[in-house]
């Protein structure tokens, strides 16, 4: 299982996954050369949400096509310091296999 976690320090906002800095995955599609960006709907969440869903889904075409609901369902309503987990984002997604 993944964890990827973001917050805003003095130098900025970072976003990493399991200690590794996130791949803002531009080879997909460029929604903000500013870089990552959370708490609200926009160019800064469309680019973090496209990048956490093409490392956790491992697909690019899907991670396109889910990246604008998955921003304004969990991306927008992240805090300044947040952690997900895998798991927290198949839930988000729906899916999560059944226990």
């Amino acid at each position: 299982m993944k964890t990827y976690e973001g917050g805003r320090h003095l130098e900025g906002a970072t976003v990493t996954v399991d200690g590794r800095t996130l791949d803002p995955r531009f080879d997909l599609a460029t929604f903000s050369r500013a870089g990552f960006e959370w708490t609200y709907e926009g160019d800064g969440p469309r680019q973090l949400a496209l990048a956490l869903l093409a490392d956790h889904l491992g697909d690019g075409g899907k991670a396109l096509d889910r990246c604008d609901q998955f921003m304004i369902d969990v991306v927008a309503n992240l805090d300044n310091y947040w952690r997900l987990t895998s798991s927290d984002i198949d839930r988000a997604l729906g899916d999560a296999s059944p226990d």
